[in-house]
């Protein structure tokens, strides 16, 4: 089984809100400092957690459960555009010219 288009689009969906507010998420992990080494990497993982619990929750919504060959596709969306994500968190200017401009996440039907 692959991942649906529209699974597909949502998690694309959710990966764009997340760079949008990627600063957002770095200032939150900056709130962790000294208990965690690397800010930009608990950021990313706040991050890369929340589109994963938006994809299993999108199998949930559709009474379905991701297979081993769906979680790697994911993994492999995530991975694609995670360099995007930290361009975002390190340029937090991204963020304020990107907010509005980043479609709605989309719901899944």
């Amino acid at each position: 089984m692959a991942i649906s288009k529209n699974t597909k689009d949502f998690v694309d969906s959710l990966i764009d809100y997340y760079i949008s507010e990627a600063p957002s998420y770095k200032q939150i992990a900056e709130g962790y400092v000294p208990e965690v080494e690397s800010v930009l990497d608990t950021a990313f993982g706040f991050i890369a957690g929340s589109v994963y619990a938006g994809f299993l929750q999108a199998y949930k919504n559709q009474n379905l459960s991701p297979s081993l060959e769906d979680i790697q596709e994911f993994n492999k969306i995530l991975k694609d555009r995670a360099p995007l994500l930290k361009k975002a968190m390190l340029d937090d200017s991204h963020s304020l010219e990107q907010r509005g401009k980043v479609k709605k996440i989309q719901k899944i039907e």
